[in-house]
């Protein structure tokens, strides 16, 4: 039985090969093609983490709202006179009661603010994975365009070396050359071609980052639409730790934590505020009128240094613990700050260098050589020598521009968001 699925599975093998045989390998169906924006846009919709820690939120909402919320009233009812356990319709009366727990109004308020401090945390925490989720789909984006440059240089390099080993073939065919030359010629194509097959494993490997990021499917395609540039100055170092205070959920969350702290220790002293304790009861007894009772009852704190010893002290130490760990916290955001900043200064130095420096310095001693090759002043090592030279360079050069770019995802992640709104880089999603 042929079912729908397999009915398109076999379309879609088909279509891939009629355009084999016609026009060349078609590309994936599931193939996307997206700018390194749009990427960052569809990990923070659809990244599989972030769906978790979106319920995570919601439950931290719904527990806020238990933590303030009335308690329900209670109901209550009795059959007396019984002449057994068991004889229910025995009875010479009844009772039928109704009551209600009342706390102190003021706790009412500290709760709430309990309850809120405790979801403005969560979403903190929140807020900090999305960030964390932007950045490293934005590393993988970048990831997947050096491997796809590496590729064309990879492929640039083959051509060489295929230009060089006709080049030898000639001049051994005409006398000029020993057969040593068109060995290493072939040699060197050899490995151009191996690396090639090499390059099509980092491919691979980049696309399946990036989906599992994307939360598509690991084996479906995905390309880059944009290239890999020099990115701009960075600004000051000092402005960026004062962004980074601002704007880091960890800080914003541990002093939402102090608050509900802040809240608990004050409801914690509160304990001498009595919580209301009502009831109302109808009692009907067989030949007499039915009475009402009506119940009041309050809590007293006779042994206060409980409270004192007990819950108010534990309050307190626990805001004591959340100021240490906020003053630890703030140094270590800074030194976050300030490696990242280190890291992207560096790699942007060595980027600028082997564009402006190394790399054409390299294109210019290949192209001597290999015109000096040609006029017979030089040998196929030289030749080999500068184009391993030249080949290096340019995979330097991929390299830098991936790990300056990835440098500064990663110091948009320590400040919480994009400083330069020029760059398409990781959004501040705050």
């Amino acid at each position: 039985m042929v079912t729908r699925t397999n009915f398109m599975l076999l379309a879609i093998g088909l279509g891939a090969a009629t355009a084999a045989h016609g026009q060349g390998p078609a590309p994936h169906p599931a193939t996307l093609t997206l700018t390194r924006r749009q990427a960052v846009d569809t990990a923070l919709a659809r990244n599989p983490q972030l769906a978790v820690a979106r319920e995570q939120l919601a439950q931290a909402r719904a527990q806020a709202t238990e933590t303030a919320a009335f308690p329900d009233p209670t109901l209550s009812g009795d059959l007396t006179g019984q002449r057994s356990v068991t004889g229910f319709r025995t009875n010479t009366g009844s009772d039928v009661g109704v009551g209600l727990s009342v706390p102190f109004p003021t706790k009412f308020v500290l709760l709430n603010r309990v309850g809120n401090a405790n979801t403005d945390a969560a979403s903190f925490n929140y807020d900090q994975l999305r960030q964390q989720t932007a950045s490293q789909t934005a590393q993988a984006y970048d990831a997947l365009i050096v491997a796809l440059r590496h590729r064309a240089d990879l492929q640039t390099g083959d051509s060489l070396a295929k230009d060089f080993l006709k080049k030898t073939q000639v001049r051994f065919d005409a006398g000029t050359a020993a057969r040593l030359d068109v060995l290493k010629a072939q040699v060197d194509l050899g490995q151009a071609e191996n690396s090639l097959l090499a390059n099509e494993r980092d491919l691979a490997n980049a696309r399946a980052a990036l989906n599992r990021l994307l939360g598509r499917p690991l084996g479906f395609g995905v390309e880059a639409a944009e290239s890999l540039a020099v990115p701009p100055d960075l600004p000051a170092i000092d402005s960026l730790v004062a962004l980074a205070r601002l704007r880091r959920p960890e800080l914003l969350g541990l002093a939402s934590q102090q608050r509900g702290a802040s809240a608990a220790t004050s409801l914690a002293q509160q304990y001498f505020l009595p919580d209301l304790d009502l009831s109302v009861s109808k009692n009907m007894t067989q030949g007499t009128p039915a009475t009402y009772t009506t119940g009041i009852g309050i809590s007293v704190p006779l042994f206060f240094w409980n409270h004192q010893r007990g819950q108010v002290a534990e309050a307190r130490h626990h805001e004591r613990e959340l100021a240490a760990a906020y003053a630890d916290l703030d140094a270590q955001v800074e030194q976050d700050v300030r490696v990242t900043y280190a890291t992207a200064a560096t790699a942007l130095a060595q980027a600028v260098y082997l564009r402006d420096q190394l790399l054409p310095e390299a294109h210019r001693a290949y192209d001597i050589a290999l015109t000096s090759y040609g006029l017979g002043g030089s040998s196929a090592l030289d030749v080999l020598d500068a184009r391993r030279t030249l080949l290096d360079a340019e995979s330097q050069y991929a390299d830098a521009l991936g790990a300056a770019n990835d440098a500064r995802a990663d110091l948009e992640r320590a400040v919480a968001g994009s400083f330069d709104e020029d760059h398409a880089g990781v959004p501040n999603v705050h």
